[in-house]
Protein backbone atom coordinates (compact mmCIF):
# COMPACT_ATOMS: atom_id res chain seq x y z
CA UNK A 1 0.00 0.00 0.00
CA UNK A 2 1.51 3.08 -1.16
CA UNK A 3 0.78 6.51 -0.22
CA UNK A 4 -0.84 7.76 -3.41
CA UNK A 5 -3.44 4.89 -2.67
CA UNK A 6 -4.32 5.56 1.09
CA UNK A 7 -6.76 3.21 2.58
CA UNK A 8 -10.05 4.83 3.25
CA UNK A 9 -9.89 3.95 7.27
CA UNK A 10 -7.08 6.34 8.21
CA UNK A 11 -6.34 4.23 11.31
CA UNK A 12 -5.35 1.30 8.73
CA UNK A 13 -3.06 3.45 6.68
CA UNK A 14 -1.31 4.12 10.02
CA UNK A 15 -1.23 0.65 11.03
CA UNK A 16 -0.35 -0.78 8.11
CA UNK A 17 1.91 1.26 6.64
CA UNK A 18 2.84 3.84 9.17
CA UNK A 19 6.33 4.21 7.23
CA UNK A 20 4.14 6.48 4.19
CA UNK A 21 2.76 8.21 6.75
CA UNK A 22 6.30 9.05 8.30
CA UNK A 23 7.42 10.20 4.68
CA UNK A 24 4.53 12.00 4.11
CA UNK A 25 5.17 14.01 7.51
CA UNK A 26 8.83 14.74 6.26
CA UNK A 27 7.54 15.49 2.78
CA UNK A 28 5.17 17.95 4.07
CA UNK A 29 3.08 16.57 1.52
CA UNK A 30 -1.28 16.67 1.75
CA UNK A 31 -0.74 17.54 5.18
CA UNK A 32 -3.91 19.62 5.78
CA UNK A 33 -5.85 16.48 4.04
CA UNK A 34 -4.20 13.68 6.23
CA UNK A 35 -4.96 16.24 9.43
CA UNK A 36 -7.91 15.94 8.72
CA UNK A 37 -9.25 12.99 8.14
CA UNK A 38 -7.48 12.09 11.43
CA UNK A 39 -9.48 14.52 13.59
CA UNK A 40 -12.91 13.28 11.96
CA UNK A 41 -11.78 9.71 13.16
CA UNK A 42 -10.33 10.61 16.53
CA UNK A 43 -13.60 13.00 17.30
CA UNK A 44 -16.26 9.73 16.12
CA UNK A 45 -14.08 7.40 18.01
CA UNK A 46 -14.05 9.42 21.04
CA UNK A 47 -17.56 10.07 21.02
CA UNK A 48 -18.67 6.81 20.67
CA UNK A 49 -16.39 5.76 23.66
CA UNK A 50 -17.44 9.12 25.88
CA UNK A 51 -21.60 7.39 24.89
CA UNK A 52 -20.21 4.01 26.36
CA UNK A 53 -19.09 5.89 29.64
CA UNK A 54 -21.64 8.17 30.23
CA UNK A 55 -24.60 5.36 29.97
CA UNK A 56 -23.41 3.91 33.55
CA UNK A 57 -25.45 6.86 34.72
CA UNK A 58 -28.12 8.01 31.83
CA UNK A 59 -28.68 8.27 28.29
CA UNK A 60 -28.17 12.12 28.99
CA UNK A 61 -24.92 11.78 30.43
CA UNK A 62 -24.06 9.24 27.79
CA UNK A 63 -24.70 12.36 25.57
CA UNK A 64 -22.77 14.76 27.09
CA UNK A 65 -19.73 12.79 27.43
CA UNK A 66 -19.86 11.63 23.95
CA UNK A 67 -19.28 15.48 23.75
CA UNK A 68 -16.90 16.04 25.98
CA UNK A 69 -14.27 13.35 25.27
CA UNK A 70 -13.43 14.46 22.32
CA UNK A 71 -13.36 18.09 23.34
CA UNK A 72 -10.74 16.65 26.32
CA UNK A 73 -8.31 15.60 23.48
CA UNK A 74 -8.69 18.59 21.27
CA UNK A 75 -8.25 21.38 23.98
CA UNK A 76 -5.22 19.37 25.42
CA UNK A 77 -3.45 19.86 22.14
CA UNK A 78 -4.38 22.93 21.83
CA UNK A 79 -2.80 24.03 25.10
CA UNK A 80 0.64 21.73 25.09
CA UNK A 81 1.07 21.97 20.70
CA UNK A 82 2.71 25.63 21.13
CA UNK A 83 4.94 23.60 23.54
CA UNK A 84 6.10 20.82 21.15
CA UNK A 85 6.63 23.53 19.00
CA UNK A 86 9.05 25.89 20.44
CA UNK A 87 11.08 23.54 22.21
CA UNK A 88 12.03 21.99 18.59
CA UNK A 89 12.75 25.35 17.36
CA UNK A 90 15.03 26.64 20.86
CA UNK A 91 16.89 23.19 19.96
CA UNK A 92 17.80 24.02 16.47
CA UNK A 93 15.01 21.59 14.72
CA UNK A 94 13.34 22.24 11.52
CA UNK A 95 10.09 21.27 12.19
CA UNK A 96 6.92 23.02 10.90
CA UNK A 97 3.55 23.62 12.84
CA UNK A 98 2.07 21.29 10.34
CA UNK A 99 4.89 18.66 10.66
CA UNK A 100 3.71 19.01 14.96
CA UNK A 101 0.53 19.05 14.55
CA UNK A 102 -0.02 15.87 12.46
CA UNK A 103 2.82 13.77 14.72
CA UNK A 104 0.51 14.42 17.64
CA UNK A 105 -2.54 13.61 15.55
CA UNK A 106 -1.09 10.41 14.66
CA UNK A 107 -0.80 9.91 18.34
CA UNK A 108 -4.08 11.11 19.13
CA UNK A 109 -5.92 8.51 16.45
CA UNK A 110 -4.16 5.80 17.43
CA UNK A 111 -5.07 6.17 20.59
CA UNK A 112 -8.67 7.02 19.82
CA UNK A 113 -8.99 4.15 17.59
CA UNK A 114 -7.59 1.66 20.32
CA UNK A 115 -10.12 3.14 23.56
CA UNK A 116 -13.04 2.60 20.97
CA UNK A 117 -12.34 -1.19 20.50
CA UNK A 118 -12.25 -2.01 23.96
CA UNK A 119 -15.68 -0.19 23.92
CA UNK A 120 -17.62 -3.64 23.52
CA UNK A 121 -15.73 -4.80 26.74
CA UNK A 122 -16.20 -1.57 29.01
CA UNK A 123 -19.68 -2.01 28.34
CA UNK A 124 -19.94 -6.36 28.86
CA UNK A 125 -18.69 -5.00 32.18
CA UNK A 126 -20.93 -2.20 32.21
CA UNK A 127 -23.98 -4.85 31.71
CA UNK A 128 -22.70 -7.33 33.92
CA UNK A 129 -20.73 -6.01 36.90
CA UNK A 130 -22.62 -2.72 37.86
CA UNK A 131 -20.30 -1.04 40.31
CA UNK A 132 -19.40 2.46 40.15
CA UNK A 133 -16.01 2.28 41.69
CA UNK A 134 -14.79 -0.63 39.35
CA UNK A 135 -16.28 0.54 36.03
CA UNK A 136 -14.44 4.00 36.59
CA UNK A 137 -10.87 2.23 37.14
CA UNK A 138 -11.31 0.44 34.45
CA UNK A 139 -12.04 2.97 32.07
CA UNK A 140 -9.36 4.84 33.30
CA UNK A 141 -6.76 2.00 32.32
CA UNK A 142 -8.17 1.38 29.50
CA UNK A 143 -7.40 5.42 28.68
CA UNK A 144 -4.18 4.99 30.03
CA UNK A 145 -3.23 2.37 27.90
CA UNK A 146 -4.27 3.73 24.69
CA UNK A 147 -2.84 6.81 25.25
CA UNK A 148 0.69 4.81 26.02
CA UNK A 149 0.61 3.10 22.51
CA UNK A 150 -0.61 6.18 21.47
CA UNK A 151 2.59 8.31 22.39
CA UNK A 152 4.64 5.21 21.41
CA UNK A 153 3.61 6.54 17.49
CA UNK A 154 4.52 9.68 18.17
CA UNK A 155 8.60 8.99 19.71
CA UNK A 156 8.62 6.69 16.59
CA UNK A 157 7.12 9.42 14.29
CA UNK A 158 9.87 11.68 16.17
CA UNK A 159 12.75 9.62 15.25
CA UNK A 160 11.85 9.17 11.80
CA UNK A 161 12.40 13.02 11.09
CA UNK A 162 15.67 12.59 13.45
CA UNK A 163 16.86 9.95 10.76
CA UNK A 164 16.32 12.66 8.22
CA UNK A 165 17.86 15.32 9.71
CA UNK A 166 14.59 17.39 10.72
CA UNK A 167 15.85 17.29 14.80
CA UNK A 168 19.08 17.78 14.20
CA UNK A 169 20.86 21.74 14.55
CA UNK A 170 21.84 23.01 10.93
CA UNK A 171 25.28 23.37 12.36
CA UNK A 172 25.37 19.02 12.62
CA UNK A 173 23.90 18.57 9.67
CA UNK A 174 26.77 20.47 7.55
CA UNK A 175 28.87 19.05 9.18
CA UNK A 176 27.75 15.60 7.99
CA UNK A 177 27.55 17.10 4.43
CA UNK A 178 31.31 17.95 4.73
CA UNK A 179 32.30 14.43 5.48
CA UNK A 180 30.09 12.90 2.77
CA UNK A 181 31.66 15.14 0.38
CA UNK A 182 35.33 14.69 1.53
CA UNK A 183 37.69 12.71 -1.01
CA UNK A 184 38.43 8.99 -0.74
CA UNK A 185 41.99 8.30 0.49
CA UNK A 186 44.73 7.11 -2.18
CA UNK A 187 44.87 3.92 -2.14
CA UNK A 188 47.90 1.84 -3.13
CA UNK A 189 48.53 -0.12 -6.46
CA UNK A 190 48.13 -3.93 -5.90
CA UNK A 191 51.13 -5.97 -5.70
CA UNK A 192 51.33 -9.32 -6.38
CA UNK A 193 53.52 -12.06 -4.83
CA UNK A 194 55.19 -14.52 -6.97
CA UNK A 195 53.91 -18.57 -6.63
CA UNK A 196 55.94 -20.24 -4.93
CA UNK A 197 57.73 -17.49 -2.79
CA UNK A 198 57.71 -17.28 0.51
CA UNK A 199 54.15 -16.20 2.03
CA UNK A 200 53.78 -12.85 2.93
CA UNK A 201 53.31 -11.77 6.82
CA UNK A 202 50.86 -9.48 7.95
CA UNK A 203 51.12 -8.20 11.49
CA UNK A 204 48.94 -8.72 14.35
CA UNK A 205 47.48 -6.02 16.65
CA UNK A 206 49.71 -5.74 19.62
CA UNK A 207 53.22 -4.52 20.64
CA UNK A 208 54.84 -7.79 20.18
CA UNK A 209 53.08 -10.15 18.29
CA UNK A 210 54.44 -12.48 16.11
CA UNK A 211 53.67 -12.10 12.07
CA UNK A 212 51.10 -14.18 10.53
CA UNK A 213 50.70 -15.69 7.23
CA UNK A 214 48.24 -14.33 4.57
CA UNK A 215 46.65 -16.84 2.72
CA UNK A 216 45.88 -17.27 -0.89
CA UNK A 217 43.41 -14.70 -2.62
CA UNK A 218 43.50 -12.66 0.99
CA UNK A 219 44.10 -8.71 1.41
CA UNK A 220 47.69 -8.04 2.07
CA UNK A 221 48.09 -4.44 3.80
CA UNK A 222 50.18 -1.34 2.68
CA UNK A 223 50.75 1.87 3.69
CA UNK A 224 49.70 4.99 1.46
CA UNK A 225 51.02 8.46 1.65
CA UNK A 226 48.64 9.59 3.75
CA UNK A 227 48.71 7.25 6.48
CA UNK A 228 45.76 4.84 5.76
CA UNK A 229 46.37 0.97 5.13
CA UNK A 230 45.62 0.12 1.91
CA UNK A 231 44.87 -3.45 0.94
CA UNK A 232 46.32 -5.28 -2.74
CA UNK A 233 45.40 -9.08 -3.30
CA UNK A 234 47.91 -11.53 -2.65
CA UNK A 235 49.03 -14.43 -4.62
CA UNK A 236 50.30 -17.05 -2.61
CA UNK A 237 49.92 -20.25 -2.10
CA UNK A 238 47.84 -22.40 0.45
CA UNK A 239 50.81 -23.63 2.19
CA UNK A 240 51.11 -21.71 5.43
CA UNK A 241 54.62 -21.08 7.67
CA UNK A 242 55.02 -23.00 10.65
CA UNK A 243 52.06 -26.02 9.27
CA UNK A 244 52.68 -29.55 8.72
CA UNK A 245 53.70 -30.38 4.84
CA UNK A 246 50.30 -30.60 3.39
CA UNK A 247 48.26 -28.44 5.56
CA UNK A 248 46.44 -26.26 3.72
CA UNK A 249 43.29 -24.08 4.06
CA UNK A 250 40.41 -23.60 1.64
CA UNK A 251 40.53 -20.37 0.03
CA UNK A 252 38.80 -16.83 1.09
CA UNK A 253 40.12 -18.31 4.53
CA UNK A 254 41.91 -17.41 7.37
CA UNK A 255 44.20 -19.48 9.56
CA UNK A 256 44.62 -19.31 13.39
CA UNK A 257 45.84 -16.12 14.72
CA UNK A 258 45.08 -14.49 11.82
CA UNK A 259 43.96 -10.71 12.85
CA UNK A 260 43.19 -8.06 9.81
CA UNK A 261 44.33 -4.51 10.67
CA UNK A 262 42.65 -1.12 10.41
CA UNK A 263 44.56 1.84 9.47
CA UNK A 264 45.82 3.56 12.30
CA UNK A 265 44.00 6.83 12.26
CA UNK A 266 40.60 5.20 12.18
CA UNK A 267 38.32 5.80 15.00
CA UNK A 268 38.40 2.67 17.87
CA UNK A 269 35.07 0.47 17.04
CA UNK A 270 33.05 0.60 19.90
CA UNK A 271 30.32 -2.36 19.62
CA UNK A 272 26.80 -1.37 21.76
CA UNK A 273 27.70 1.77 22.32
CA UNK A 274 24.64 4.27 22.29
CA UNK A 275 24.38 7.01 19.60
CA UNK A 276 24.06 10.63 20.88
CA UNK A 277 20.28 11.49 21.66
CA UNK A 278 19.37 14.88 19.66
CA UNK A 279 17.76 17.75 22.46
CA UNK A 280 14.84 17.33 20.50
CA UNK A 281 13.89 13.49 21.41
CA UNK A 282 14.48 14.49 24.78
CA UNK A 283 12.21 17.41 24.94
CA UNK A 284 10.21 15.13 23.30
CA UNK A 285 10.04 13.24 26.47
CA UNK A 286 9.24 15.94 28.97
CA UNK A 287 6.73 17.41 26.48
CA UNK A 288 4.77 13.74 27.02
CA UNK A 289 4.37 14.13 30.39
CA UNK A 290 3.18 17.40 30.59
CA UNK A 291 0.54 16.42 27.69
CA UNK A 292 -0.21 13.57 30.52
CA UNK A 293 -0.68 15.94 33.16
CA UNK A 294 -2.74 18.83 31.74
CA UNK A 295 -4.84 15.80 30.08
CA UNK A 296 -5.52 14.57 33.49
CA UNK A 297 -6.12 18.00 34.88
CA UNK A 298 -8.64 18.82 32.15
CA UNK A 299 -10.19 15.74 32.60
CA UNK A 300 -10.49 16.32 36.19
CA UNK A 301 -12.02 19.69 35.45
CA UNK A 302 -14.67 18.51 33.10
CA UNK A 303 -15.77 15.72 34.93
CA UNK A 304 -18.36 13.50 35.44
CA UNK A 305 -17.78 11.85 32.52
CA UNK A 306 -18.99 8.33 34.18
CA UNK A 307 -21.39 10.04 36.63
CA UNK A 308 -21.71 9.19 40.02
CA UNK A 309 -25.78 7.05 40.07
CA UNK A 310 -25.58 8.38 43.73
CA UNK A 311 -26.05 11.89 42.25
CA UNK A 312 -28.18 13.86 40.09
CA UNK A 313 -27.30 14.77 36.63
CA UNK A 314 -24.53 17.74 35.84
CA UNK A 315 -23.17 18.87 33.31
CA UNK A 316 -20.17 20.09 35.57
CA UNK A 317 -19.16 19.52 39.06
CA UNK A 318 -17.65 21.90 41.10
CA UNK A 319 -13.74 22.27 41.29
CA UNK A 320 -12.40 20.10 44.70
CA UNK A 321 -9.53 17.88 44.66
CA UNK A 322 -7.80 16.14 42.01
CA UNK A 323 -7.17 13.16 39.71
CA UNK A 324 -4.84 11.56 41.10
CA UNK A 325 -6.24 11.58 45.29
CA UNK A 326 -9.73 10.41 43.19
CA UNK A 327 -8.31 7.47 41.78
CA UNK A 328 -6.18 6.67 44.67
CA UNK A 329 -9.49 6.94 47.10
CA UNK A 330 -11.54 4.97 44.52
CA UNK A 331 -8.87 2.49 44.82
CA UNK A 332 -8.98 2.45 48.52
CA UNK A 333 -13.00 1.86 48.58
CA UNK A 334 -12.58 -0.90 46.66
Amino acid sequence: MSGDRPSPLVIERILRDRESIWQQIVAERDLNVLTGRMLTSSAIALACYGAVLGFFHSPLMALTSALKLPLLFLVTLAICLPTLYLFNLVFGARLSVRQSLALVMVAITVTSMLAVAFAPISLFFLITANDYGFFKLLNVAILTLSALVGLRFLTSGMQVLNDHGLLAPEAATAKVDEQASAPAPVQAVPAAVPVGATPAAAPVAGPSAEPAAVPAGAAVAEPTPNGAVATAPAQVPTQWAGQPAGASFPPGTLPPGYVAQRPWNSPPVRRGEPTQRPASMTLLYIWILLFGFVGTQLAWTLRPFFGDPGQDFAFFRSIDGNFYAEILRTIANL
